[in-house]
């Protein structure tokens, strides 16, 4: 890592352990857990990690299974949403806490999202960073998104055609995260095939690093050691989370923060408001690796957000 980010620890819970990187354990009481998303690691908090500590907060930023020095189970479904948000409700029974404030990017949203929604009494706070709430819709979203986008299209390959595209980036692993990590990418006509399989095999990288060559060569460990697989079968479980989240109450009552990227290609929710009426929605000028992109920003609205929020009423 580097010298400013926290010394892991291995936590059994839920039946794996997870790699926890703490910051600010003397504010114990408050706690805020970061939740990375898809192909990321902790450490992609590392410029929210510092600040978060400094302004009174105990720092919880698990590797989520199937990433970094984390279990990786070999069943598909041992990541599905009840697994995922299982393993976030059993982290805060280690460390003694009713409930807290989730941060998730990316899948790491998603996550955060679908755990509000499964144990609301342990979130007492959302903040979601370009994935807004996903509405369930009448069709399985892997069903719709074929439908719609083609089997091309990366959610609908990963789940119909399994180990392709895992087999892809594990071989060219130092090269698709290089391409992957970028910023102020020119907009192009879309390929034939799948994009990130293009993108794994490209010789010439687009736009600029959101990343230093230190910082880009974390991921990189951590992937040419776990591969692709673990995070890939997140996706895998997408119409398996749609029927799990079937009967559940799918309004989030609590507060909420959602931050988009205004260049990301992640589509907004129209009707965000009507499933997360308390939800603050804010834009920054950049694509989808908000946080990396514009740590400053990113931390500066986490932080006013939260201030706003534990405001005594007046």
């Amino acid at each position: 890592m580097t010298t400013d980010f926290p010394e892991p620890t291995r936590i059994s819970v839920n039946g794996v352990e997870l790699e926890v990187f703490e910051a600010g354990r003397q504010n114990a009481g408050n706690p805020i857990v970061l939740c990375h998303g898809w192909p990321e690691h902790a450490f992609s908090w590392r410029h929210q990690v510092p600040a978060l500590a400094a302004a009174g907060y105990h720092v919880i930023v698990p590797n989520q299974r199937g990433y970094g020095n984390s279990s990786r189970p070999a069943e598909v479904t041992d990541y599905d949403i009840a697994h995922l948000s299982g393993d976030l409700v059993a982290l805060l029974d280690h460390y003694g806490y009713e409930d807290a404030t989730f941060v998730g990017h990316d899948w790491g949203a998603f996550v955060v999202w679908g755990l509000t929604l499964l144990h609301p009494d342990r979130v007492n706070g959302v903040v979601a960073l370009s994935v807004p709430y996903q509405e369930r819709g009448e069709i399985p979203w892997i069903e719709f998104m074929e439908a719609v986008l083609g089997a091309d299209f990366y959610f609908v390959h990963f789940n119909r055609q399994p180990g392709v595209a895992d087999a892809v980036f594990e071989e060219n692993t130092v090269r698709f995260l290089r391409n992957l990590y970028r910023k102020n990418v020119p907009l192009a006509e879309p390929q034939p095939g799948n994009a990130l399989i293009n993108l794994a095999r490209a010789e010439t990288p687009l736009g600029e690093s959101v990343m230093s060559d230190s910082e880009l060569a974390v991921f990189v460990s951590a992937f040419a050691s776990t591969g692709f697989t673990g995070g890939i079968n997140w996706y895998r479980n997408l119409d398996r989370n749609w029927r799990l989240l079937a009967d559940v109450d799918p309004i989030i009552r609590q507060p909420a923060l959602m931050i988009y990227g205004d260049r990301d290609t992640v589509a907004r929710a129209e009707r965000l408001t009507e499933f997360v009426p308390n939800v603050e929605v804010l834009s920054l000028d950049c694509g989808h690796w908000i946080q990396q992109e514009k740590p400053a920003e990113t931390t500066e609205a986490i932080l006013k957000w939260l201030a706003r929020r534990d405001a005594p009423c007046t």
